[in-house]
């Protein structure tokens, strides 16, 4: 898949199997091979040719990439499609459609729809659509990877046969949306996964301390803000103690885990230390947690609503510095996409869940990379090689022979989001 990302235009192209194409003068980034210089990428049947200089192809489509970044394909390992079951607010054409427009080539669907994402038949019937849907021309050459529950029905009581749904194409399994409490079952979780070599993708809260799924329970950061609008807040150290928790069980179980959308400076130092320690954890953070702070819920604005919370400054600098000094492994979305009317109710009441997929790219150039916080190579390490080698796809890099998916993009050009032209 080629996703151009030439904003404020943006446009993708979908990359078919027989696909022949000559990308030309592009400065081509592709930390998988420490590769950082002005050339040419040659695309023949689908795969990557050769890159190198001034290279030739006869009948080929040539694309001119001059003053443009051209990188491995982006990977967001962390993404809510809603499909199946919730297609009212979203479905695989407008989330794929979103993605193409933010250059990224795969998503990782993760597996709180309805039904849940818990058994072979659902699994398939995921993939089924995303393949349907580009043969209709609607799929958008986006690479659509299901994510699947830790348990059945998402209940964290019964485990889901893992190896069955790494046979039908999981790539990953995941508590997401509903966190885990209970350590043995955690411990459980972790047996299994690791004799399936399958990584366990983790949302780390202490619901004791949030109640953040019940009435009355956390909706926003607890301090200064929450308290001046009357809001319950989800503590900090609810987090923190469930990455603790989660990183000890790991680290004696001895399989591999990842950390979902961190957002504290606890979090980040938790993960650190287990790293140092051996630990087989990766982690990730999403735009909106290291761009936004909790003053964006003033006015009691429902589209800064979201889980975990969006925190205070200092929790952002802890999250910046996890990123550039390794910490953090790769960025994603959390994309998780509603109904506007479902947002359009009291703080309270309405859903938690931002939207991301095409602004990824451009906020984290603009917060990270423009704010001289990471390089571009280390951006496109991850958003890109970082996610591939967390869940070992094949994807994530522009040596000869892979698929040939490639994001490019114009790191400088400015835009203005506007809601009506998302897609």
């Amino acid at each position: 898949m080629l996703s151009t990302f030439s904003v404020p235009s943006v446009s993708s192209v979908v990359n078919e199997t027989n696909m022949n194409l000559l990308i030309k003068n592009g400065r081509v980034i592709d930390p998988s091979q420490n590769l950082d210089r002005v050339c040419d990428v040659l695309i023949e049947n689908g795969r990557i040719a050769k890159v190198g200089n001034a290279l030739k192809a006869d009948g080929h489509t040539v694309l001119d990439a001059g003053g443009k970044i051209v990188a491995p394909g982006l990977i967001d390992v962390h993404v809510h499609l809603r499909t199946p079951g919730q297609e009212y607010k979203e479905d695989t054409r407008t989330g794929t459609a979103s993605a193409a427009r933010g250059g990224i080539t795969t998503v990782c669907v993760m597996p709180n729809t309805e039904p849940t994402l818990d058994r072979r038949s659902i699994v398939e019937d995921v993939l089924q659509r995303a393949r349907t849907a580009d043969a209709g021309g609607e799929g958008n050459g986006i690479k659509v990877l299901p994510v699947a529950s830790v348990s059945i029905d998402a209940k964290n009581k019964q485990l889901s046969e893992m190896a069955d749904l790494k046979a039908s194409g999981a790539v990953a399994v995941s508590d997401d949306a509903f966190p885990i409490q209970n350590a043995g079952f955690m411990r459980r979780v972790f047996q299994y996964a690791k004799t399936c070599d399958l990584v366990v993708m983790l949302h780390c809260e202490d619901t004791e301390l949030t109640h953040s799924y019940e009435k009355g329970g956390g909706v926003m950061n607890e301090g200064v803000v929450s308290n001046e609008l009357g809001l319950r807040g989800s503590p900090k150290v609810a987090e923190e103690l469930a990455v603790a928790k989660a990183c000890a069980i790991a680290g004696e179980v001895g399989n591999r885990i990842h950390i979902l959308h961190n957002t504290t400076r606890g979090a980040v130092e938790q993960i650190r230390r287990a790293k140092a320690a051996g630990v087989r954890v990766t982690a990730e953070a999403c735009p909106h947690h290291f761009v936004l702070t909790d003053e964006a819920c003033r006015g009691y604005n429902t589209n800064a609503k979201m889980n975990p919370p969006l925190r205070a400054q200092d929790d952002i600098d802890a999250l910046i510095e996890g990123l550039k000094d390794g910490t953090i492994d790769a960025i994603s979305t959390d994309h998780a996409p509603h109904a506007a009317y479902e947002k359009e109710q009291e703080f309270d009441h309405a859903p938690f869940g931002i939207v991301g997929l095409e602004t990824s790219l451009a906020l984290s150039l603009k917060y990270l990379v423009h704010a001289g916080h990471l390089s571009l190579n280390d951006l496109i390490e991850k958003m890109s090689c970082a996610p591939a080698r967390i869940l070992e796809l094949e994807s994530g890099t522009l040596k000869e022979g892979v698929p040939a998916d490639v994001t490019i993009f114009d790191a400088d050009e400015s835009w203005t989001l506007r809601a009506a032209e998302l897609a």
